[in-house]
């Protein structure tokens, strides 16, 4: 950890504003003093980012037979971190403390795990601070902001021996499972394509101008790990997706991150030798958009297998029926897979099998969440406890998936087609490859 990191901290901790869900504030109540004494297994978690996904963690917190306390609600603006304290204040275990900085949180050496829902830019960073600080990791997608990002996470995983569940958990849903493992075994024959799909009506965006820093809203260390600018309206809510790559990853990695790891994961394939994408904004010219809203990606695979990647974010024709989900093509049939369950269709067209799923997982909605968040999130504690010693979404397989969505973006950046080596990744273009990583407010660059 850098000098200016651990200076930040310490006057972060002493300075934290604690207002405790549960019980007291910063001292130790009675509850809590119980729960050393009688059950040393119960795990200390933490939220991380109180924006629209961290609604998905709730179900598995509030059940008793998980064993969990909530330690600490963290949030950079005030009103979210206050709207979910409230929102649990008596129905979770744990004094949970209302807290602005989550360097305050990582200090306490009862915090077991930290469930990481914050802008994409903080991913990574926030889940190699917290293995630095001997924490677990619950880490939504997209895991990584670039290419580099992987290979540091998957280093520092190593070295500090802590789970990493990245947060695609269609990898915890029994009927994708129970489908893929099928595939694999030849139900559909030889696997050579995969379309991953999505489509969603998004609106016009305001452009963004300069404007105080909104109330409650710490625009410094919302910043955290990226270059600093000054605040323009509306970017601190979830419109940062949209306005330029420094925080972002743009559709691909909001979404596509699950669409494309269901791919990969059917055709069983690691990194791709070819990528060529056709990528534009084509709705609401002017408004403040500045990422594409549509794209085709291509990735070419060894033994003549490919994904494709056909993404709507502001056109809602559901081109392949639902909104969002994945085909998987054989040489004796094919099978449809989304949220929803699978269906398995004859080389003629015929439909053999139609699985309906039981969940409840969120299609496009923001936020999202779900039986399938219920089971990733549960494989998680049980990981932690050594229950199991399978992650269903380890940071090693989720981040090669995540290369899938990193490598649509570059190629739309630099404007043309590459080469990838097929069994490391890199890329062979060279103006590809000087995005394959990305500037950090000094200070906070990875120490690996």
């Amino acid at each position: 950890m850098s000098s200016n990191r651990r200076d930040f901290l310490r006057k972060a901790t002493v300075g934290v504003a604690g207002v405790a869900v549960g019980g007291s504030v910063m001292g130790m109540s009675a509850k809590s003093y119980a729960r050393i004494l009688g059950a040393n297994d119960r795990l200390q978690v933490v939220f991380m980012g109180c924006g629209r996904r961290v609604g998905a963690y709730y179900n598995m917190i509030q059940d008793k037979n998980n064993n969990v306390d909530l330690a600490y609600i963290c949030d950079v603006m005030k009103s979210q971190r206050e709207k979910v304290g409230k929102h649990l204040a008596g129905k979770v275990s744990g004094d949970a403390t209302l807290i602005n900085d989550i360097r305050a949180a990582l200090e306490d050496l009862k915090v077991d795990a930290v469930f990481n829902a914050t802008p994409d830019h903080w991913h990574a960073p926030g889940a190699w601070m917290a293995m630095e600080a001997g924490k677990h990791v619950y880490l939504e997608k997209p895991g990584t902001q670039n290419p580099r990002e992987g290979e540091i996470l998957i280093a520092l995983q190593k070295k500090y021996n802590k789970f990493i569940q990245m947060g695609n958990q269609q990898r915890s849903s029994k009927d994708t499972i129970t489908i893929i493992n099928d595939i694999h075994k030849g139900r559909i024959g030889n696997v050579y394509r995969a379309v991953a799909f999505y489509s969603n009506n998004r609106a016009e965006v305001p452009v963004p101008k300069p404007a105080p820093v909104p109330e409650g809203l710490d625009w410094e260390l919302w910043q955290g790990p990226a270059p600093r600018e000054d605040y323009r309206f509306n970017t601190w809510d979830y419109n940062w997706h949209w306005y330029g790559w420094k925080w972002g990853t743009a559709e691909s990695g909001n979404n596509g991150t699950h669409e494309l790891d269901v791919a990969r994961w059917a055709l069983d394939v690691d990194y791709p030798e070819f990528v060529d994408v056709q990528g534009a904004k084509r709705h609401y010219a002017n408004d403040g958009w500045e990422m594409y809203d549509t794209m085709y990606a291509t990735f070419r695979f060894p033994e003549d297998k490919v994904i494709a990647w056909d993404c709507k974010s502001r056109n809602g024709y559901q081109t392949y029926g639902p909104e969002r989900g994945t085909i998987i093509y054989g040489t004796e049939g094919t099978v449809y897979i989304n949220r929803d369950g699978y269906k398995v269709y004859d080389r003629g067209g015929k439909l053999l099998s139609d699985n309906k799923s039981n969940g409840n997982e969120a299609g496009t909605a923001l936020g999202g969440g779900g039986s399938m968040s219920d089971a990733h999130i549960r494989n998680f504690f049980d990981a932690i406890r050594g229950k199991t010693s399978v992650l269903n979404s380890p940071i090693e397989m989720g981040a090669k998936s995540q290369m899938l969505t990193h490598y649509a973006n570059i190629a739309f950046r630099v404007g043309k087609s590459f080469e990838v080596d097929k069994d490391n990744g890199r890329i062979y273009d060279r103006d590809a490859m000087k995005l394959w990583g990305r500037e950090y407010e000094k200070g906070w660059e990875p120490k690996v």
